[in-house]
This record gives C-alpha cells, structure tokens and sequence, in this order.
C-alpha cells in the first residue's frame, strides 16, 4: 500500500473512536470474584479490576445476549505488566460452549502488549489471531468492540476492525449462533504462559496492577426465559429502529482498514501456522 494511502488510514483510524450511550455497571454487571479487588465507582459509571499475588478479579453481565454489537472502553495495565492477562469476551456454559474472545497479554515496560483473539464453536478453539496495537493501550480508554451476527463475528479496535470470523456452516464448519452468551472480564496472573511463552514473570513488586472499564453499550437480542427478545426472525428494533448490525458486513472502505491492520499489526495467524497443522490447516482457512 502506498505511504500516503498507509498514513491517510492511520489518521482515519486514530480520529474514530465509538461513541454511544453508555450503560451503568451497577445496573449491567456483577462483580463475580476478587474478593473486593472489583471495583464499581463514579456512579456506576466505571469499573476497575486489579490483581495481587493472592487473587485477581473479574465480573460478568446479568444479561444473556444471542447476537449484537458489544463495545466496551478499556484502559490497561501501565508500565511492567508482564505474566498478565486482562480478558474480554463472551461465553456461553457446557461442555460444547461458544466464546467470542479478546485477551491483553501484558509485557515488560516499553514493549507492546498483544491483543489476542479467538473464537469457539461448539467447545471448539484454536482459531487464534494475535495483534500488536498501534497506540499505547495503557494511556487512555479505547474502544473494543464484538458485532457478532447471524453471518460473521467482527472484532474492531476503536472502530476499526481486525478480524472477521465469517458462517461458514454450509461447508460443515460450526458457528456460535444458538447459544446465548454472557459478557466476562478479569484480570489474572498467567505468567506460565503470557510473555513471552512463561520466560517473563509477573514482577509483584509493581502490584497491584489496574485495569479500568467504561462505557459499556450493548445493542443486542437480549435472551430471558427461553427466548430472545428479537424473536424467532432475530428482528431488532432499537430505538432508532431495526439495527444495522443484524446484517452488517465490511464495506470497501473497512475491508481496506482490516486488510491494512492484518498486513501492519498482526503477529500471529493460526491460519499461517504449518508447524501446528502438518496434516493441513483448518477447513475455514482456505476461504477468501
């Protein structure tokens, strides 16, 4: 891609940051472990997870959602977040659970952290994409954002997506699209396995370690009592009318910002990965 064209995406992206009516935590969440170590402040309006050598913490939403848009704005660990683990996802429950994941893997002061994604159907994974970011994610709130559909599932960073997870179900390959799921978050020592494949531990001398949320907003089938509240035809109506995300896809202009990111950011593509597939990569890699 041409520079100019490389830098004018950059400024586009840098420039667009979701905007929408946020939730209130003490209405949405339930912090679920820690031990106090969760915290819900400003009204409702923000919520903090930290992590100690004895516990780290975490919440969950009181809602169950079956399709939507999800944004959450979070801002990292700072400075030597080495062997943590910040998660943002959502999952279902059971032994063949679907998930839809963003994980933080913290690293030594100075160097990126990487966003890891993955994508379970039917308790099925290893479909990870892994990213650097191109802003430091500890100095403010960022939006991350989950539309998962009928068709696709696409993880955006401030409005700009990364990935795209498409249905490909008529070719045999499982889709999240019957179970409701929770929204979940925590925070969490995992230095066996974050930095640096375990060689990097977490320094507990920099502890406790903090990572806040803010403006949550789900435009989402909301599941109660058996159904969803979009009904059978998955029929949404917001309050500006049917929603766009129900049906949504990349446009050319997104199509370019994520080919963009994938060539500039990604790190890791389980798609690309033959030491792990010797006897050939997943049937959803071969698909444009």
């Amino acid at each position: 891609m041409a520079a100019t064209s490389s830098a004018s995406i950059l400024l586009f992206m840098l420039a667009t940051v979701a905007s929408s009516a946020a939730g209130n935590f003490y209405q949405d969440f339930d912090v679920t472990w820690g031990d106090g170590r969760g915290k819900i402040l400003n009204n409702g309006n923000l919520l903090t997870l930290s992590l100690d050598k004895s516990s780290g913490s975490g919440f969950q939403s009181r809602k169950e959602y079956l399709f939507g848009k999800i944004d959450m704005q979070l801002k990292l660990v700072s400075g030597n977040s080495a062997g943590t683990v910040t998660a943002y996802y959502l999952s279902s429950k059971g032994s063949a659970w679907d998930e839809i994941d963003f994980e933080f893997l913290g690293n030594l002061s100075g160097d990126p952290y990487i966003l890891h994604t993955n994508v379970f159907a039917q308790g099925k994974g290893n479909r990870e994409q892994q990213f650097y970011l191109w802003f430091d994610p500890t100095a403010d709130f960022h939006t991350y954002s989950i539309l998962w559909n009928p068709q696709r599932i696409i993880f955006s960073v401030d409005g700009t997506p990364i990935r795209e997870y498409k249905n490909l179900e008529s070719r045999g390959i499982p889709f999240p699209k019957s179970q409701p799921m929770r929204i979940y978050s925590s925070l969490w020592n995992a230095d066996d396995w974050a930095t640096r494949g375990g060689l990097v531990k977490t320094d507990w001398s920099k502890a406790p370690f903090t990572a806040s949320y803010r403006n949550f907003n789900a435009e989402a089938c909301v599941w109660s009592n058996g159904g969803s509240s979009c009904g059978k035809n998955n029929n949404y109506q917001g309050s500006s009318g049917a929603a766009a995300w129900m049906s949504q896809q990349l446009d050319s202009t997104s199509q370019q910002r994520l080919k963009w990111v994938q060539k500039n950011y990604m790190i890791y593509d389980y798609c690309k990965d033959s030491r792990r597939f010797p006897q050939g990569f997943p049937p959803e890699c071969s698909v444009a």
